[in-house]
């Protein structure tokens, strides 16, 4: 049984199609990249999994369990599914220390004295350790991501999504971010990402699978969609983006 399934997942805005029968599985272990043009709906797809946005049909199961029922409570799902976004949404009043206990806090009822010696191994894991009590704004851009990675992992969640994580930073920031996921595919998390990293794909991912207006148009290992596409519409943006 896949970690996680989508089956015929469908997200309308308006007259707007932005997931369109999506149809994945996710092994428990693995990490899958999606990839494709701005657009595309690579977002919408992990908002979806996420349950920030409601899809209007199709299932979305987490170790067998429809999670995208209606009337189910989307926090439960959330602590168990974690997500980090394009822009780190850290609170700039909180200290990093601060931003990452509020979730273990707020939903798992935890104290700050039973949560802050996990969370502070977590910064600690990830070269943070010195930053806790740093303010964002004191940050570096990847540093900052690098927080919002370790904020989500506090809640030790499941499954983590990551969309386009690396897309606001600075080129020499993008590989201490990619090796923070390098590091969380050693151990053996579960993650989907929507990345423009073509070579970061092609280096870590399971699998990839190559979106356009809403569908997956062509998924397969690494070597398989990079060196060989099938699909006409997958060799033409492998040919813009790789060249």
């Amino acid at each position: 049984m896949p970690k996680l399934a989508l089956r015929g997942v469908v997200k309308r805005f308006g007259d707007a199609v932005v997931c369109d029968g999506i149809d994945l599985d996710v092994d428990a272990g693995q990490m899958v990249c999606l990839i494709g043009a701005s657009g595309a709906g690579k977002s919408t797809h992990l908002r979806c999994i996420n349950l920030l946005e409601p899809i209007d049909d199709g299932a979305i199961h987490l170790d067998g369990t429809d999670i995208s029922e209606p009337g189910l409570d989307p926090q439960a799902v959330r602590a168990r599914i974690g997500m980090v976004f394009q822009s780190f949404n850290l609170f700039p009043h909180m200290t990093a220390l601060e931003n990452a206990l509020l979730a273990p806090r707020r939903v798992l009822g935890k104290s700050r004295e039973a949560a802050r010696p996990e969370v502070a191994a977590l910064f600690d894991r990830f070269g943070l350790g010195h930053r806790m009590d740093t303010y964002p704004d004191q940050l570096s851009g990847g540093q900052q991501q690098r927080v919002a990675i370790v904020r989500a992992l506090a809640m030790r969640p499941e499954v983590m999504l990551f969309d386009e994580i690396t897309s606001a930073l600075d080129p020499q920031l993008v590989g201490e971010v990619l090796d923070v996921l390098l590091a969380l595919k050693d151990e053996g998390m579960t993650m989907v990402l929507a990345t423009h990293e073509m070579g970061f794909a092609r280096q870590a991912a399971d699998k990839v699978c190559f979106l356009k207006d809403g569908k997956i148009i062509e998924e397969g290992p690494p070597e398989a969609l990079f060196d060989a596409p099938e699909h006409p519409e997958t060799q033409a943006f492998l040919a813009r983006t790789l060249k």
